[in-house]
């Protein structure tokens, strides 16, 4: 490849000088890189955090899950109990908490639709005062559907809330989210705390008391498949409700999804429950702060994959995770996953490797961009110091000069010829460019003449001519 003159001439002189010269870009781009890793693209964090639920959860199982999908990666996911699905809405929101990611009921932070309505709860009016701080919030997709079931005692069958006046109602312990949801269909079916009784009871509680009469019916947020829903149908005076206003309920709510609990879904062999449910449920969606790690957030959508695309009771195939949440903003990491699949890098590499090559890149592309103008600046930069030296020797010269004004003894004259041999084998010995050939010529001319002007002083011959 064929170089400019003076860039041939740069790598054909010292280290030393080159090291020198090219030593200021180098700091420059050293800092430049630095900045980049540190505050444009920072690595992500190896330690994350995760409001579950209660420990028995399916929170806590998705959980788990997300947790061995992630250490595989080198990512240590922290579970964190919670009271539920309201509690993790208010760890994120806690600028205090270390809380990142968490699981979140679609709907829950919806502003109350029934503002203004007498049964309108304390807790679905805080929802709706913090809706300003949502806003640093985006969701991931949602995971699973989260039925609502009611279950109820006595032989009358009842297919709409409205038939539960004067019922004694568990509706689910205070501030959870099966209250917020319990709260809002009562209300909209006219079923208040003036003509029902709502107690705010733990899962065990209303599970207990159902089961003993002590209350009439009781609202339940949970898997098809989870013990305490296996554990309320095997009871023989206990009866799901089917709702025939279902499709009505998910026009008022968008939120809510109408589904359909097959007959024989859950024990084939006795044929539970004996005839198709229609049930609401709403669905569990994984929110995570804004700020939170893009590579991160890439990771965890490969553990929501991963975990939740089989099929269940109520849903075929694939069809979670998805794009189902009304309450938050879909991330725009997300977003493309859902469109492109994982990031390019991550699909061939390790995890750790696929950053640092991604990292990598955004510090090499902008180096490239800069590189030419450094690699002529580093030549520029390197003959102003050969312009200094040669400056320098002049300057030397001009000194030896001055001194021959004052000369007055023939040991002065000689020590002053000393001098300009001395410049002259330095300027002899010197790794010059052929740029400057001519300067070192020129410059041996000047101190070949000063040295004649020294010979030339009126002193003795005999000691000025000494070799």
């Amino acid at each position: 490849m064929l170089l400019p003159r003076n860039l041939k001439s740069f790598w054909k002189q010292s280290w030393t000088d080159r090291l020198l010269s090219v030593l200021p870009a180098l700091v420059l781009m050293a800092v430049g890189v630095w900045a980049m890793l540190h505050f444009i693209d920072p690595a992500p964090p190896g330690h994350i955090a995760i409001a579950t639920g209660s420990d028995d959860s399916d929170y806590a199982r998705f959980a788990q899950s997300y947790q061995s999908i992630l250490a595989a990666d080198g990512i240590t996911l922290q579970l964190n109990a919670s009271g539920g699905a309201h509690s993790n809405l208010a760890k994120l929101r806690d600028a205090n908490d270390d809380t990142r990611v968490a699981f979140l009921q679609d709907g829950l932070a919806t502003p109350a639709e029934q503002a203004g309505s007498d049964s309108t709860d304390s807790t679905d009016s805080a929802l709706s005062s913090d809706s300003d701080s949502d806003v640093s919030l985006v969701s991931l997709g949602s995971i699973s559907y989260e039925p609502i079931w009611i279950f109820y005692r006595g032989k009358t069958t009842r297919s709409r809330l409205s038939q539960l006046a004067g019922a004694r109602i568990a509706i689910g312990q205070s501030g959870s989210g099966t209250e917020i949801f319990a709260r809002r269909l009562l209300n909209a079916a006219g079923i208040t705390a003036h003509n029902a009784r709502l107690l705010n009871l733990t899962r065990p509680e209303a599970q207990t008391q159902l089961a003993q009469g002590k209350i009439d019916a009781a609202f339940f947020i949970d898997a098809p498949d989870s013990d305490l829903i296996k554990a309320l149908v095997r009871q023989p005076h206990l009866h799901i409700m089917s709702l025939d206003q279902a499709d009505a309920y998910s026009r008022k709510f968008p939120y809510l999804h109408p589904l359909v609990l097959p007959h024989g879904s859950l024990d084939l062999a006795h044929n539970t429950p004996a005839h198709d449910i229609q049930l609401l449920a709403t669905t569990t969606t994984v929110v995570v702060t804004r700020n939170l790690h893009p590579a991160l957030i890439a990771l965890l959508m490969k553990a929501m994959h991963k975990t939740h695309s089989a099929p269940g009771l109520l849903n075929p195939a694939r069809t979670f995770p998805a794009v189902r949440d009304a309450d938050f903003p879909l991330s725009a990491e997300a977003e493309r996953y859902y469109k492109s699949g994982p990031p390019f890098l991550q699909r061939y590499l390790p995890f750790w490797l696929a950053i640092l090559v991604d990292r990598a890149a955004l510090v090499v592309l902008p180096l490239l961009a800069i590189l030419v103008p450094v690699i002529r600046t580093a030549p520029t930069l390197y003959f102003w110091r050969i312009r200094r030296r040669i400056y320098r020797w002049y300057g030397e010269l001009k000194y030896v000069e001055t001194q021959l004004r004052a000369a007055s003894d023939q040991q002065t004259l000689a020590a002053l010829i000393h001098q300009v041999d001395q410049i002259e084998d330095r300027v002899t010995h010197s790794s010059l460019p052929l740029a400057f050939a001519e300067h070192a010529y020129v410059l041996k001319e000047h101190l070949e003449l000063v040295r004649r002007k020294i010979r030339a002083a009126p002193v003795s011959p005999a000691v000025i001519n000494e070799p």
